[in-house]
């Protein structure tokens, strides 16, 4: 029995460490104790993408519609880096939603330890048309 109870330590000590390590590569952090937020909130930060998305004339022709992810990182410093599309749509969606992105305003940087790091994130960017 006391066998037991000490692989099963010893197996949550391994899991937890392992998870820690997966949350960090290379010094890019998908999970920290702060998250990364844009400055004045997400609700602006969809304002902002609202007020200067344009909906390629491709994609309105051709009735295309849907979500778009687009993974960044947000740097120590705020500034957002590393842009790319992972999930598109085509019709030049996926491009204009890059475009935007790669044009945002500074965020508040994420924070490990009390210490600003590097975080990679994942923003939705939806095509609808009315």
């Amino acid at each position: 029995m006391f066998n037991m109870k000490k692989i099963l330590a010893v197996g949550l000590v391994l899991f937890l460490f392992s998870s820690l390590v997966m949350a960090q590569t290379n010094n890019v952090y998908t999970i920290v104790d702060e998250p990364p937020t844009p400055v004045g909130g997400t609700k602006d930060f969809y304002a902002y993408i609202g007020k200067n998305i344009n909906y390629p004339s491709t994609a309105r022709s051709s009735k295309i519609q849907g979500k778009v992810l687009i993974q960044f990182i947000v740097n120590e410093d705020g500034s957002l880096s590393d842009h790319k599309m992972i999930k598109g749509i085509g019709g030049g969606c996926d491009e204009e939603a890059l475009r935007v992105i790669k044009n945002a305003p500074k965020w508040i940087p994420g924070k490990q330890n009390g210490k600003a790091v590097k975080v990679r994130k994942v923003m939705p960017v939806m095509f609808q048309l009315n």
